[in-house]
């Protein structure tokens, strides 16, 4: 009896994400901290850099090509990323990468404080950044298990994902505010100031020097990691079904145009729109502790990728009332978070540690480049039909492809997470 009124406090503390990897271990901290800073400005960016775009061609068409033009380098430099992670030392590797965007987002400042910038510069800045970014994120995420004892790899996993969603949050928040007080290029410039964060976390980190057995970059060994990914089923199955959510289900590049034609709400609305999916995955992720005791994840993802897609769908349909459309992206945004940790589960525990990196390479390859696809597919159905009718499509198209990729991959159904299997999985950080 005297244990009961505790029971709630210790069934609440048991969903909430575990902070112990920030308490505990130096490094980590110091990355997390720094990337929690940087992400804000980053978040800024992403808001603003097709807000610019919108008003200086009116079109939608423009964002879409922004999403192309950002997908090209993805494609072309994440497999190669992986490979090099593995090779150097990361700490290095992210030093360069960094400043590298820092420099990039420098640039955006400069041609935001012209009065009529070349449309065609922002591009090419959109493009550079983006390849630089490729190469950044593998290393980051791959960085992590060397910066953590194995028992806390997956509480460190939780705690970026909490991280990522609190500056998804507060970044377009950030973005509208200083967009309309400010203007353009001060938001860019807001970016620039929070990468001396990073960079001095950094610095202030130990080397991560790559493992002594770690293979050369080449063309063979990231075909290794290719044919690993199409010949395990479930891996291929969980970057088939995320791929028709972000592709088909993915509106955001309809924000600028949806803000500002259709709900009327100018640049405070337009950070609103892009705040509301990221305040739904911040809940969620805060509460995700009772993912840890899911059994059959490929269950869950399929059940998360249809409350994704009802949701857009509820989005389409609910333009008339802002505050209701809000509430459906915060909910998509939920959905989507417990797609992500559960996807990302299976791919790690399926995965043998000599070509993890491969693999994480691919699975970062599918998660940048989905967004940008759908972006691209959103405005173009959007410049034939209407914003309205390319969200509410899309949720239906998601719906329609979550039917195919089950059938296609039946075994997102019945697979079993092992999680007896991490620690040999997971690298020794000493190693």
């Amino acid at each position: 009896m005297s244990d009961s009124p505790a029971s709630p406090r210790r069934g609440l503390r048991s969903l909430l994400v575990d902070l112990e990897p920030v308490r505990r271990d130096r490094d980590f901290r110091m990355l997390w901290l720094g990337q929690l800073v940087n992400g804000l400005g980053r978040q800024v960016t992403v808001v603003a850099l097709p807000f610019e775009l919108w008003q200086l061609t009116h079109s939608s068409l423009s964002i879409g090509l922004l999403a192309l033009v950002q997908l090209v380098p993805i494609l072309i430099f994440s497999l190669g990323g992986g490979a090099v992670a593995d090779a150097v030392d990361r700490r290095l590797l992210l030093l360069g990468t960094q400043a590298l965007l820092a420099a990039s987002s420098l640039c955006l400042v400069v041609l935001a404080a012209q009065s009529a910038p070349p449309i065609w510069a922002f591009y090419v800045v959109a493009f550079i950044a983006a390849g630089i970014g490729a190469v950044d994120q593998p290393t980051r995420t791959s960085a992590i298990p060397r910066l953590v004892p194995r028992e806390r790899v997956q509480a460190a996993i939780a705690v970026n994902w909490l991280s990522g969603q609190t500056v998804s949050v507060a970044g377009p928040v950030a973005a509208g505010i200083l967009i309309a007080t400010a203007g353009v290029a001060t938001a860019f410039a807001f970016d620039v100031v929070t990468f001396m964060a990073s960079l001095l976390a950094l610095f202030l980190i130990a080397p991560i020097p790559p493992h002594p057995g770690a293979s050369r970059p080449s063309l063979h060994s990231i075909a290794e990691g290719l044919r690993f990914a199409r010949d395990r089923r479930i891996v291929m199955g969980t970057f088939a079904i995320d791929l028709d959510a972000m592709i088909f289900g993915m509106p955001s590049s309809l924000f600028p145009q949806l803000a500002l034609t259709v709900f009327n709400t100018g640049a405070a609305g337009y950070g609103l729109l892009n705040a509301a999916p990221a305040i739904g995955a911040l809940a969620a992720a805060a509460f995700s502790g009772w993912l840890n005791r899911v059994r059959r994840p490929g269950r869950g993802v399929i059940a998360a990728v249809a409350g994704w897609g009802i949701a857009i769908v509820g989005f389409g349909l609910l333009t008339a009332s802002f505050p209701l459309a809000l509430v459906c992206l915060a909910v998509a945004g939920a959905a989507d978070v417990v797609s992500a940790v559960l996807r990302a589960s299976i791919v790690q525990l399926a995965t043998p540690d000599r070509i993890r990196g491969r693999v994480s390479s691919i699975h970062s390859l599918v998660v940048t480049s989905g967004p940008r696809l759908g972006d691209a597919e959103a405005a173009g159905v959007a410049a034939l039909a209407g914003p309205q009718f390319s969200v509410l499509s899309g949720g239906v198209m998601c719906l329609l492809g979550l039917l195919v990729v089950v059938r296609r991959f039946p075994e997102m159904l019945g697979y079993e997470l092992d999680h007896t299997a991490l620690d040999s999985l997971v690298p020794d950080p000493s190693a």
